[in-house]
C-alpha cells in the first residue's frame, strides 16, 4: 500500500503528529524501513555534515533511483523523515506523492567546531585528536554529545510509534541520517549490538520489526536495505 489515506482518510503525515508521543498500555506491532538519506556533496568529500543543509548530489539521486527500479524499498503507508532537505529529498525519490511525517528529533548530530570539515582538514587539530582517542563519546566542541544526540532521536521515535499504534500503521519508513540510524538501532534493536556496528553506507539500512508492549519498544532486524 501507498498512502497513509489507505488507512486513515485523507490525513497527511504531518496532521497525524500532534498529540502524539504517550504510549499507552497496548502491545502493537509494525514493519518499519530505516534509511539514511542519499548521498550530498560533503558525503562525498568525506566531510562531517550535521546541521549544514545539503541537497542530495547528482550521484546520490541516480543511486536510489537505481536501487528504486530494483524493489530493494518496501511500499510504506507512512513515512517519517528528518527535517533537513537531504531527508525529505530522498523521501521524495523513494516515496513520490507521500507528505512525510517530519519529527525535528531524527536530524543528525550537530558536529560543532568539525561541521563541515573533513580528516585532512582537521588531522593535527588537538582537540579532533582527542575526540578520536575518545572513539567518539567526548562531545563535539561546540556540538552535541553523542547522549544528547540520542536523547531527542529516542524521543522522536517513541512519537513514531506512538503514531504508527494509534493510525494502525502496519509498514512505515524512516528517512534519516547515518548517526541518527546508528542511535536507534544501539538504543532499541535486539540483540543489542554497539553503536558502531550499525554503521549503514548512503541510501541504505535495514528492514525492522518494531514491537511496542506497555512502555517498552523493541526492534528486530528482518533483513538490510542495499541499492
Amino acid at each position: 500500500m501507498r498512502g497513509a489515506e489507505t488507512q486513515t482518510g485523507q490525513m497527511t503525515g504531518a496532521e497525524m503528529l500532534p498529540g502524539a508521543g504517550i504510549l499507552q498500555s497496548e502491545s502493537f506491532m509494525f514493519r518499519l524501513a530505516l534509511v539514511r538519506h542519499g548521498k550530498t556533496p560533503g558525503n562525498t568529500r568525506g566531510r562531517y555534515i550535521g546541521t549544514t543543509d545539503e541537497s542530495l548530489c547528482g550521484e546520490g539521486r541516480k543511486e536510489l533511483e537505481e536501487g528504486l527500479k530494483k524493489g530493494v524499498y518496501p511500499e510504506a503507508e507512512l513515512i517519517f523523515s528528518s527535517p533537513m532537505k537531504r531527508c525529505l529529498e530522498t523521501a521524495g525519490i523513494l516515496w513520490p506523492g507521500q507528505q512525510p511525517a517530519v519529527i525535528p528529533g531524527f536530524r543528525e548530530c550537530d558536529f560543532g567546531l568539525f561541521e563541515n570539515k573533513n580528516y585532512q582538514e582537521l588531522n593535527g587539530d588537538p582537540a579532533y585528536q582527542a575526540w578520536i582517542d575518545s572513539n567518539g563519546t567526548l562531545p563535539f566542541p561546540g556540538g552535541e554529545s553523542r547522549e544528547e544526540a540520542a536523547r531527542r532521536a529516542a524521543e522522536g521515535f517513541r512519537q513514531m510509534a506512538a503514531v504508527c499504534r494509534d493510525h494502525r500503521i502496519r509498514q512505515a519508513a524512516l528517512v534519516a541520517h547515518g548517526g541518527t540510524i546508528m542511535s536507534l538501532m544501539e538504543q532499541f534493536a535486539v540483540p543489542r549490538r554497539d553503536y558502531y556496528d550499525w554503521q549503514v553506507k548512503n541510501g541504505c539500512g535495514f528492514i525492522t520489526e518494531v514491537k511496542i508492549e506497555y512502555e517498552t519498544i523493541t526492534m528486530r532486524v528482518d533483513t538490510g536495505i542495499s541499492p
